[in-house]
C-alpha cells in the first residue's frame, strides 16, 4: 500500500480544484491510500469523496497535526497549497513531496505592472503537473463534487414557482471587490424574468433580504446563511444556470458542469481560476481595458482607487439577457 497526503488547508474553491488529484491518484497508483489535510471548517466539502481513504481535520494545533500523521506511516507528501504552514507539516514528517508551482512571481508581475507572464495554464492542471511522477495519464475528467445524501435539498420543499426551474445567484465573496454593489444586483434582479435563489453565506443574508425587499412580487428566494455549503452546493446541482462571483460556488457549478455566468471584478480569468470543465455555453463578463485592473490576485474590502470601474461598468444588460437566454434554452 502507499499512502499519499494531501495537503490543502483553504478555502472553498482551492480544495474543489484539488480533486482531479485525489481521483488521479486513486485511480492511477496501484493500492494508494489517499489522506487530505485541511482545516476543520472544511471537511465537509470532502467527507462524501470515495476518493479520499482518511480526512484529517487541522484546527491550528500544527504539533498535534504532526504527531497524528506520522502515527499514520505516509509515504508521499503531496502539498497543493505551498505556504508556510505546509511547509511545516514536511519539515515534520521528513517524507518526498511534491509542492505545487503557484505562480506567486507571475502574478506578481501581471499585478503590478499589468504584463501578463503567466503560462495559460487552469490551476487543475498545475495540479496535476504535481503528481505527473505517479500518473501514466490524464482522465480528461473534471472537478468532483459529491454531496452527503442526508444534505440533498429535496426540489418539492422549494416553493412551487421554483419547481420547474430556476437560477441559482451567489452573492457572496471573500473580498469586496470581487462583489457587485448591492445596487447592481438588485438592477440585475429586476432584469432577470426566471425564479431566483439567492446563495451565500450569513453575512451576505442582509444583502438578500434587501434584493428581497426592493423587488416585491420577483420570484426570488433568500437561501444567504440559511443552507450548510453542501445543501448550497445541492440547490446549484438542482438549478438551470448559475450566475456567481470569483469564488467558491463558482467551482462546484463547474463541478456539476452546469452552465455558469461568471463576473470578474479585481481578479481576472487569466490568473487561471476560471471554471473548469464547465458546461460549454457558460459565458464571463468582465470590464476590459481598465488601467488599474487586476489590482490584487485575491482582493480588497475597498476599491483601492476608489472608483470600483471593474464592477460598476458591468454590463448588467448583457448579464441578464445571456441568463434568460441559456434558462430558456436549458428547458429544451
Amino acid at each position: 500500500m502507499v499512502k499519499f497526503l494531501v495537503v490543502r488547508f483553504s478555502s472553498i474553491g482551492d480544495i474543489i480544484l484539488t480533486t482531479p488529484v485525489v481521483r488521479h491518484l486513486k485511480n492511477e497508483v496501484e493500492e494508494a491510500e489517499i489522506h487530505y489535510l485541511t482545516k476543520t471548517e472544511f471537511i465537509p466539502l470532502l467527507q462524501a469523496n470515495p476518493h479520499i481513504d482518511k480526512l484529517h481535520s487541522f484546527d491550528g494545533d500544527m504539533k498535534k497535526s504532526i504527531r497524528e500523521l506520522k502515527e499514520e506511516g505516509i509515504d508521499y507528501i503531496i502539498d497543493l497549497h505551498h505556504n508556510t504552514r505546509s511547509a511545516r507539516i514536511k519539515y515534520g514528517l521528513k517524507r518526498m513531496d511534491f509542492t505545487v508551482n503557484k505562480l506567486n512571481r507571475q502574478k506578481w508581475i501581471y499585478v503590478t505592472f499589468k504584463v501578463n507572464r503567466l503560462p495559460g495554464l487552469h490551476m487543475v492542471d498545475r495540479n496535476l503537473d504535481t503528481i505527473r511522477s505517479f500518473i501514466s495519464e490524464r482522465d480528461g475528467g473534471g472537478l468532483d463534487y459529491f454531496i452527503p445524501e442526508k444534505e440533498e435539498i429535496n426540489r418539492s420543499g422549494l416553493p412551487s414557482s421554483h419547481q420547474q426551474g430556476f437560477i441559482a445567484l451567489a452573492i457572496g465573496a471573500q473580498h469586496q471587490t470581487k462583489k457587485l454593489p448591492l445596487e447592481s444586483l438588485i438592477k440585475l434582479c429586476q432584469m432577470i424574468g426566471h425564479p431566483l435563489i439567492i446563495l451565500g453565506g450569513p453575512a451576505d443574508r442582509e444583502w438578500g433580504e434587501a434584493i428581497v425587499r426592493a423587488l416585491p412580487g420577483k420570484e426570488i428566494l433568500n437561501c444567504c446563511g440559511k443552507y450548510t455549503i453542501n445543501q448550497s452546493a445541492s440547490l446549484v446541482r438542482q438549478s438551470r444556470l448559475l450566475i456567481t462571483h470569483d469564488t467558491g460556488l463558482m467551482h462546484i457549478g463547474a463541478a456539476f458542469r452546469k452552465k455558469i455566468i461568471t463576473v470578474w471584478g479585481n481578479t481576472v480569468p487569466a490568473f487561471g481560476m476560471f471554471p473548469y470543465r464547465a458546461d460549454p455555453a457558460s459565458v464571463k463578463f468582465e470590464v476590459k481595458g481598465l488601467s488599474c485592473r487586476p489590482c490584487s490576485k485575491i482582493g480588497y474590502q475597498k476599491c483601492p482607487k476608489k472608483h470600483f470601474r471593474c464592477m460598476l461598468d458591468q454590463d448588467l444588460d448583457g448579464i441578464a439577457r445571456s441568463a434568460n437566454q441559456l434558462f430558456q434554452a436549458t428547458a429544451r
